[in-house]
C-alpha cells in the first residue's frame, strides 16, 4: 500500500474479527517499530505483545472498560523508560513519550499497510497495567492497542481537518 494512503486511511478502529495475525505479519508491524527513530538513538522502548485472552480482558477492563481491546487475537502495551533528558527544558522524565508515541506511529502505520486494525488508547491505569503485565518499577505504560483485522472495512478518507494555512506558518508564527 502506498504510504500516503496508509497516513489517509488509519483509523481508530473498535471491532475486530478474531482472526489470527501470521507470526510474519506480527513481525512486520513490531520490527517498524523497532526501527522508529529515537533521541541519541536510545530506543526507550518496550513493547509487551498480550495474546492471552483473559490477560487482553482484565487489560480492557483496566482501559476504561473498552472491551473492543479484548476482540481482537492481539493487544500491544508501548512502555518506556526515563532517558533523564529534559527536552524542550521542561519535559522532564516524561520526555520519553516523545520517542515511545514516535515508535508507536510507526507500529500503527505499518498495521495499517498490513491491513489490520488499531485504536490508540490513551485511557488506562499506569499501575494496573503495569501490575497486570508485571513492567518494571522504572517504565512507565504510554499507549496500548489492539492489534486485529477490523470486523467491518473502516479505513477511509479523514473528516474534516483544518486547512493548511490554519496550522502552518513560514519563518514565524
Amino acid at each position: 500500500m502506498d504510504f500516503y494512503d496508509v497516513i489517509r486511511t488509519r483509523r481508530s478502529i473498535r471491532s475486530y474479527r478474531s482472526d489470527p495475525i501470521s507470526e510474519e505479519v506480527l513481525n512486520r508491524v513490531m520490527d517498524a517499530a523497532r526501527i522508529a527513530p529515537s533521541g541519541s538513538n536510545r530506543q526507550p522502548w518496550k513493547f509487551i505483545i498480550v495474546k492471552d485472552e483473559s490477560l487482553r480482558q482484565r487489560l480492557a477492563s483496566i482501559c476504561g472498560g473498552q472491551n473492543f481491546i479484548a476482540e481482537p487475537p492481539v493487544a500491544v502495551v508501548a512502555c518506556g523508560y526515563d532517558i533523564h533528558r529534559n527536552r524542550g527544558g521542561y519535559m522532564g522524565e516524561m520526555s520519553i513519550l516523545v520517542d515511545v508515541s514516535i515508535a508507536f506511529t510507526h507500529l500503527i502505520q505499518a498495521a495499517r499497510a498490513e491491513g489490520l486494525g488499531t485504536c490508540w488508547i490513551g485511557a488506562f491505569d499506569n499501575n494496573q497495567v503495569k501490575e497486570l503485565l508485571n513492567i518494571p518499577e522504572n517504565f512507565y505504560v504510554v499507549a496500548v492497542t489492539p492489534l486485529g483485522y477490523p470486523r467491518e472495512e473502516k479505513f477511509r478518507e479523514p473528516g474534516e481537518r483544518k486547512n493548511l494555512e490554519e496550522i502552518v506558518s513560514t519563518d514565524k508564527f
